[in-house]
């Protein structure tokens, strides 16, 4: 059975990659006249978010099409996940 939500719920609600791993919290849909047409998700403290982007930007924006569910979390395809370099996790 398909289960409808209020946009407001999805409103800090925490992000996780269809791999397990914390992506950071959602901060603000990004509608067009008919649909949701993406999410801003903002890197919080222990995200993967944060250790990808470091100290400069403070979250990215995912494609609808990369959400693959939403009920308690939301779950978002590892296809959106911005890629980094291995030097980059070392520091």
């Amino acid at each position: 059975m398909l289960r409808m939500k209020r946009m407001t719920e999805a409103y800090n609600m925490r992000v996780f990659t269809d791999s397990g791993e914390y992506f950071g919290d959602v901060e603000e849909a990004i509608l067009t006249s008919t649909k949701v047409a993406g999410w801003r998700v903002k890197a919080t403290k222990n995200s993967f978010l944060t250790k990808i982007l470091g100290g400069g930007a403070k979250g990215v924006v995912i494609p609808h099409q990369h959400v693959k569910s939403v009920g308690d979390v939301m779950i978002i395809s590892k296809l959106a996940v911005p890629s980094y370099s291995k030097e980059a996790e070392k520091e």
